[in-house]
């Protein structure tokens, strides 16, 4: 027979934006506010206007162009030059425009990161300060226990002279190698 087991399933539920006819809609339903209308009323207006402009320049512009080509067809040989050095004029003023503002730009950074670094370094140096107290603290810490280490291997060594002097003195010139472990153990003893 086949074993049916129950699997409880959670559910979660987003809020999603609403969909209208395929746009989504990004406020609620209660209409535009009013400055959305007058962000209209304002920016038709004045969007047409530049737009009408804009082509009325360029038919001008395609006017007089079509009118002076024959003038520019007579007077080539001196006038591809003079555009030729106006481009190159043209160019090395964008490009000196461009690189100003960026530097402009650059020191703008500049300096707002230091005013906003500037409004924090008090926090950072007092974290600084407490940093280097306690690498200080830790490195005297294992200083003295590595001068304590030392001073204890001293104080062994020491002891085990001082019992091989007093062998070779008993012994009066011959050498008894004994083990180092004789030596602690009558360091214990004694």
């Amino acid at each position: 027979m086949a074993d049916v087991r129950t699997h409880s399933h959670q559910l979660q539920v987003h809020p999603q934006r609403q969909d209208e006819g395929g746009i989504k809609v990004l406020y609620p339903q209660s209409g535009p506010s009013s400055t959305q209308v007058l962000a209209v009323f304002v920016g038709v207006p004045v969007g047409g206007t530049l737009l009408t402009i804009a082509g009325l320049t360029l038919a001008g512009s395609v006017i007089g162009l079509m009118l002076a080509f024959p003038l520019f067809l007579i007077f080539s040989p001196v006038i591809v030059p003079a555009a030729f050095v106006i481009g190159i004029a043209m160019t090395g003023f964008l490009a000196s425009g461009a690189i100003g503002l960026t530097g402009l730009s650059s020191m703008s950074w500049v300096l707002n990161y230091i005013r906003r670094a500037g409004e924090h370094i008090p926090e950072e140096l007092e974290e600084a300060k407490q940093r280097l107290a306690d690498m200080a603290e830790y490195v005297g810490q294992r200083t003295k226990d590595a001068g304590q280490t030392i001073e204890d291997k001293a104080h062994d060594v020491r002891e085990t002279k001082t019992f091989d002097v007093r062998d070779r003195d008993t012994t009066k010139g011959t050498h008894n190698v004994r083990d180092t472990k004789t030596h602690e153990v009558r360091v214990a003893s004694t």
